[in-house]
């Protein structure tokens, strides 16, 4: 008996640290990204231990007010939501410089918020996506900038584009404001 409840004790503690990780990662003001949509909020924690200099520039861009009113131009039901392009084509980005590819040994799943770029690996600039299911087939060959730790719902609830047309949307949904956390709304 005394086995099993140290057992017990050692699996409570093993709980806790993971559970005190998880709150501390979602609970990191300056590194979540609030985005707010006709349905509600969505929460992403950034991940600067994977890209640094990728939230370091969704940062900066949402501190310009760069993503206030931008849609999401290409919705993927099954797959994923895409914005971040001031034009609202997938063509357009900030007048910054592209950023160097910051892959890692992360997977995306369901939540996973990654940057978008063209066949160069190296030219993310402003588009991100929000995985709507898992994509394992994506690992390795995008950055991963953070997880949706709440609000999912609202990310389930964008309007889904055309599968046809690569799901482009026709009168897209959009991203109402984007903020950092720590400025408060």
């Amino acid at each position: 008996m005394k086995f099993f409840a140290t057992l017990g004790l050692a699996v409570s503690i093993a709980a806790a640290s993971f559970t005190g990780l998880a709150s501390a990662q979602q609970s990191d003001p300056e590194n979540t990204l609030v985005v707010t949509t006709k349905t509600g909020d969505i929460e992403i924690g950034l991940r600067p231990d994977l890209a640094p200099e990728h939230v370091k520039r969704l940062k900066e861009l949402a501190r310009e007010g760069f993503y206030d009113g931008v849609v999401f131009h290409r919705v993927i039901d099954g797959f994923m939501a895409q914005t971040g392009d001031p034009d609202g084509t997938g063509m357009g980005g900030s007048d910054k410089p592209d950023l160097k590819a910051e892959f890692s040994d992360e997977t995306f799943d369901r939540g996973t918020v990654g940057m978008a770029r063209s066949q160069d690996p190296n030219s993310a600039n402003s588009q991100f996506f929000i995985m709507l299911a898992d994509g394992d087939f994506l690992d390795g060959q995008y950055t991963i900038v953070g997880d949706v730790v709440s609000g999912m719902e609202n990310v389930d609830a964008i309007k889904k584009g055309d599968s046809a047309q690569n799901g482009t949307v026709q009168d897209p949904d959009k991203m109402i404001k984007v903020s950092v956390a720590a400025d408060g709304k």
